[in-house]
């Protein structure tokens, strides 16, 4: 049971959002954002709202071992959503194979390498079941603030002041750099496509008040608007001899969590 929620925690990791907040009524900017930061990250918004796509992300993140040292680990991170309440999230990583399904009707995950599963009924839509999800086990979502129904939103959730550094290349590419400052002394950086769409190409999220400093790093690619997901890829099936845990046990387990990469 430990080892699947080590593998559930490492695919869960989140950057700024808290979708109780989220879930409220529009909230005015902060009066330390420019009009530039803002007006990107609603442009962003507005392409994260469509009602299905996909994407991959690259991410490096800092866990605190039993020795208390900081240690990264990585994962290469596919996600596909299709709205109102759909998604499936697969990890490989240094620690091995996540997979994540909700449906609409049950949340399910599974550690590949142990073969074991857990599921919880839920209903939804993506929103009502990250906040859900989230209360009921002690985790947060991947890249949370990028599925929700408005991304713009959940990433200002906590924010008190941002601006754009100027333009970066990354691949030969050039993307609009922007900086962030979070309650809690937790500093961000984005970059986004210099287009109308302003899609994510990098995030970063530095904990300036823990040990060492540790941050969060996610690298964005392979984003489709197109191909429409098919029912298959939202369906859970546990593999032939797989074991069935309880989530609510592994969470009283007292397994420690990550101390970054997630919001405190």
């Amino acid at each position: 049971m430990r080892s699947l929620l080590w593998s559930l925690v490492g695919l869960l990791v989140c950057e700024t959002v808290s979708l109780a907040n989220a879930a409220d009524s529009a909230q005015p900017t902060p009066a330390g954002i420019t009009s530039e930061a803002n007006a990107a990250l609603q442009s962003m918004g507005k392409t994260l709202a469509a009602a299905n796509f996909s994407f991959k992300a690259r991410t490096l993140r800092v866990y605190q071992d039993a020795s208390g040292d900081f240690l990264h680990i990585g994962h290469v991170i596919t996600i596909a959503v299709r709205r109102p309440d759909h998604l499936a999230v697969t990890a490989t990583g240094d620690d091995g194979v996540t997979k994540l399904v909700y449906d609409g009707k049950q949340f399910s995950t599974l550690d590949v390498n142990s073969n074991k599963y857990a599921q919880i009924a839920q209903t939804g839509d993506l929103d009502r079941m990250i906040e859900d999800i989230s209360e009921r086990i002690g985790v947060d979502f991947p890249l949370a603030d990028f599925v929700t129904s408005d991304a713009a939103k959940s990433f200002l959730t906590g924010v008190t002041s941002g601006r754009e550094i100027g333009t970066a290349n990354i691949d030969g590419t050039p993307y609009r750099h922007f900086f962030f400052t979070q309650t809690g002394s937790i500093e961000l950086e984005l970059w986004l496509e210099k287009s109308e769409r302003s899609l994510p190409r990098r995030f970063v999220m530095t904990y300036r008040a823990m040990p060492g400093q540790p941050n969060f790093i996610a690298e964005f690619s392979d984003w489709d608007f197109q191909t429409r997901t098919s029912d298959a890829q939202f369906a859970f099936q546990p593999p032939a001899g797989s074991t069935k845990v309880d989530l609510a046990s592994i969470k009283d387990g007292g397994a420690q969590a990550p101390s970054a990469g997630s919001k405190q």
